[in-house]
C-alpha cells in the first residue's frame, strides 16, 4: 500500500519504513504508541527503575543493537549507561581469571607476620634484610620489602628509628655480662653511744647476682667511696670486664668517683631522679639481706655487723638457690653430689640453713 508522503506530521521514521519496506504502518504506529506510553508511566512513577543483572544485560544487549536510534528510544536510563552496561558484558566475555592456577602472590600467613613483629622488637638493630634472612633460617622465604610493609602495618619503625627507641629493661637483658649496679643500704647497731646507724656500700654483677660488699662506714662520704672503689677495681680486681656500672644520683657518687671508673674503663651510669625501680637488681638484693638475716638479729658494734655480713655473703653465693637466675645455685660447693645421706649446714644460729649430699 503506498500513500502520499506529504504533510507536517509525517516524521522522518516514517519516511524511512516506507522507502525501506521494512517497516509497515501498523507496527511503527504499535512502536510509537508503546514509546508514549512507557514516557508517561515513567514521568508518573517519578522513581528510578531497579534493575537485575540479567534485566540490565538484556537491554543492554536490545539498545546496543539499535545503534543510532538508542538515543531516542531507551527512556528508563541514559544512554551512556546502557553503554556501560554492553562494555561490563565485554570484559566478562574474555575474563579469564577463573581459569588462572597462579593468583598471584601467595599471602604472608599470621605465624610469619608474627615472627617479623617479635624479630622487629627483640632485636633492634636489625633492618629488613636482616629479619628477611632470619626468616630464611627457619625456612620461611620472605623479601625485604614484605617485611617492611608488614613493620609499617603494625606501626614499627624502620630500624634507625627502632635502634633510638631502646628501653632500659632492654639495655640491662643486652649487657647483663658487664653490667654491675651499686648501691647503699643502712643497718642499726647497738655501740657505746646508743644505737647508730651503719651505711654498706656494695656492688652486684647482674648476670650472676654476685655481690662484693666496697665497706661499712658510720658517715660515709665521696672520698670514702671512691676510694672502696678504687680497691675494688684496681686492687683485687673483683669487677673485671666489667663495662658498665649503674649508680642512683647519691651525691656520695661524685665526679672523682666517676672520673675513677672512667679511667678504669667503666662506664658511670647514673640513675634519672626518682627512679629506684631502675635499679631493681640492687633494691632486690637489699631486701634479701634485709628480709632473711638483718631484720632478725640485734647487732652489738661494728664488728658484730661485718662478721653477719660475711656468713650471709658465704651463704648467699654458695648455698641459697636465686630464683632469677633459674633457681639455682650461683657459686655451688663442687663437693656436694646428688646420691648419699642428707646433711644440714648452720650459720648464724641457725638463722640460715642448707640442706646438702656429701660427696663420697
Amino acid at each position: 500500500m503506498f500513500v502520499e508522503m506529504t504533510g507536517e506530521n509525517m516524521t522522518w521514521k516514517k519516511m524511512l519504513a516506507y522507502i525501506s519496506g521494512s517497516v509497515d504502518e501498523e507496527l511503527l504506529k504499535t512502536n510509537e504508541y508503546l514509546r508514549e506510553e512507557n514516557l508517561i508511566l515513567r514521568r508518573q512513577l517519578n522513581t528510578h527503575p531497579k534493575l537485575t543483572d540479567v534485566e540490565r544485560k538484556s537491554l543492554a544487549e536490545k539498545a546496543v543493537a539499535l545503534g543510532k536510534l538508542m538515543a531516542e528510544t531507551v527512556t528508563i536510563v541514559k544512554p551512556a549507561t546502557i553503554l556501560m552496561w554492553h562494555r561490563k558484558l565485554v570484559a566478562q566475555k574474555f575474563d579469564g581469571s577463573k581459569n588462572r592456577k597462579n593468583r598471584g602472590r601467595p599471602k604472608i600467613s599470621a605465624e610469619i607476620e608474627a615472627l617479623i613483629i617479635q624479630f622487629a622488637k627483640e632485636n633492634r638493630s636489625w633492618g629488613y634484610d636482616r629479619i628477611s634472612g632470619a626468616l630464611a633460617n627457619l625456612g620461611h622465604k620472605v623479601s625485604d620489602q614484605s617485611v617492611a610493609n608488614i613493620l609499617k602495618r603494625n606501626g614499627l619503625e624502620p630500624v634507625k628509628e627502632r635502634k633510638k627507641g631502646m628501653t632500659w629493661a632492654e639495655f640491662i637483658r643486652q649487657h647483663t655480662d658487664v653490667l654491675w649496679a651499686t648501691d647503699f643500704f643502712t643497718c642499726e647497731v647497738w655501740t657505746k653511744g646508743g644505737l647508730t646507724t651503719f651505711y654498706v656500700l656494695f656492688f652486684i654483677h647482674l648476670k650472676t647476682r654476685r655481690v662484693v660488699i666496697g665497706g661499712v662506714s658510720e658517715n660515709p662520704d665521696g672520698k670514702w667511696v671512691t676510694q672502696v672503689t678504687r680497691g675494688i677495681t684496681e686492687v683485687d680486681q673483683s669487677m673485671a670486664n666489667t663495662r658498665y656500672l649503674i649508680h642512683d644520683r647519691d651525691p656520695k657518687y661524685c665526679s672523682k668517683f666517676r672520673n675513677l671508673l672512667k679511667s678504669s674503663g667503666i662506664e658511670p651510669l647514673k640513675l634519672p631522679a626518682r627512679s629506684p625501680n631502675l635499679n631493681a637488681f640492687a633494691e632486690r638484693w637489699v631486701r634479701s639481706i634485709k628480709d632473711e638475716c638483718l631484720s632478725q638479729l640485734i647487732l652489738f658494734g661494728e664488728k658484730s655487723l661485718r662478721h653477719v655480713l660475711k656468713e650471709y655473703m658465704a651463704h648467699y653465693h654458695t648455698e641459697r638457690n636465686h630464683q632469677g637466675i633459674e633457681n639455682v645455685i650461683p657459686f655451688p660447693d663442687e663437693c656436694c653430689s646428688d646420691t648419699g645421706d642428707v646433711n644440714k649446714a648452720s650459720c648464724l644460729g641457725g638463722l640460715l640453713n642448707f640442706y646438702y649430699r656429701k660427696a663420697s
